[in-house]
């Protein structure tokens, strides 16, 4: 991974543009290690319930090694515009698109795990130019979307405790660097996390949020008026819990025992991460239906060529290791925050827990409720036509 440095020109104070670029050696090197995989082959299975198909992930690492090309897709990603910048002490990389027309709002998108900024490639043009899709052009949107700190393009924490800065890092970016007074934030996963937290925090800079998730840190506190829909909710996440969240508990405990193995095994860290984009989403069992083999492979090629799946992991690690300290100041952050700032919520019926309304409005200020047809997890990537829709129409009366 290099910078253009031909191409570097200032733009604002520690802006720069940047061009994504993984060396040839670096690709050579994935394929060989692909040709060499020692396949953990045991009971023979058919389906995905041990985990990710042996005989799809055959299929896939076939595919990774015979057919698929890095640098055209390498060349699709550099379409866009890219930046890098540091805020205290950390380089953040970033999305930044204009949109069409004079009333463009500025729109902050925060990506999850296990995906990357890519998430929202389908959806920057349907927001950026509305008009050309069918829409207004009065929707249009300056839609910036930065990497996660430690996820693909952005600097790897060098300390814990980066889950409770990254609001105020977005803030910075938006504000003081990009010069945005207001703007719109939207997020999934745990891009809802982060984006609760910039309602939370710096509501003075928003004009609304949008999510298509309640974090999942609420199902730990208590409430004595839950309503019957709430309390099935509640025994569903708990239910989910036991049979799918492992991978958190690990993540969160563990992380560099399983960060060593990943980062070591191209196919391995594929099992790790095909199987969240086959059971999150809208698919019915086959992952290809919503994701095709270059989309799910370019996600955890950026994975592998930037080692970061074991810093992706370090979000979880924080949640689950911070001290009662940590936790009481984000309490008091939260009884002090503002919980007014407009929110809209487009609920997808494959995501991991779509929550009942009740639910949501016990943290935030719900002023739009979408339940949408189809769709999962990766919304944006399923279904980045409702989701747009969905934007536009919430943010329209915020402008």
């Amino acid at each position: 991974m290099t910078t253009n440095k031909a191409a570097v020109t200032k733009m604002k104070a520690s802006v720069e543009p940047f061009k994504l670029h993984i060396a040839k050696n670096t690709i050579d090197d994935l394929r060989q290690r692909l040709r060499s995989t020692r396949w953990a082959d045991g009971i023979v299975e058919q389906d995905w319930e041990r985990g990710t198909n042996s005989s799809y992930l055959r299929e896939l690492v076939k595919y990774w090694i015979e057919d698929f090309d890095w640098p055209a897709q390498e060349a699709i990603i550099n379409r866009l515009h890219h930046y890098r910048t540091e805020i205290d002490g950390i380089g953040i990389h970033f999305v930044h698109e204009r949109g069409k027309g004079g009333r463009a709002l500025p729109l902050l998108l925060t990506h999850g795990y296990p995906d990357s900024f890519l998430r929202f490639q389908k959806l920057i043009p349907l927001l950026t130019d509305p008009a050309a899709h069918g829409g207004d052009p009065q929707d249009s949107f300056d839609v910036v979307i930065p990497s996660l700190p430690g996820y693909g393009l952005s600097d790897k924490p060098q300390k814990p405790g980066s889950r409770f800065k990254i609001a105020g890092l977005w803030d910075t970016l938006m504000t003081d660097q990009l010069g945005y007074q207001r703007f719109a934030a939207h997020g999934g996963d745990w891009g809802s996390t982060v984006t609760e937290q910039l309602a939370r925090s710096h509501a003075e800079s928003l004009v609304g949020i949008h999510l298509t998730d309640v974090p999942y840190s609420h199902l730990f506190e208590k409430f004595d008026d839950l309503s019957a829909e709430e309390e099935k909710f509640i025994a569903k996440t708990q239910e989910w819990q036991q049979k799918e969240g492992a991978y958190a508990m690990i993540q969160g405990s563990r992380p560099q025992s399983l960060a060593v193995a990943l980062n070591d095994s191209p196919a391995g860290l594929a099992a790790w991460i095909v199987e969240k984009f086959r059971a999150w989403s809208d698919c019915d069992g086959n992952v290809e239906s919503r994701f095709t083999k270059d989309e799910l492979l370019t996600n955890i090629t950026l994975y592998w060529a930037t080692q970061t799946i074991g810093s992706s992991f370090e979000l979880y690690y924080d949640s689950a290791n911070a001290s009662k300290l940590t936790w009481v100041v984000e309490m008091i952050k939260k009884w002090t925050g503002s919980n007014d700032v407009p929110t809209g919520f487009a609920s997808f019926p494959k995501d991991l827990l779509p929550p009942p309304r009740a639910w949501a409005e016990r943290f935030f200020n719900i002023q739009r409720w979408s339940e949408m047809p189809r769709g999962g997890h990766f919304a944006a990537m399923e279904e980045p036509e409702l989701l747009a829709e969905d934007l536009r129409a919430f943010f329209r009366p915020l402008r």
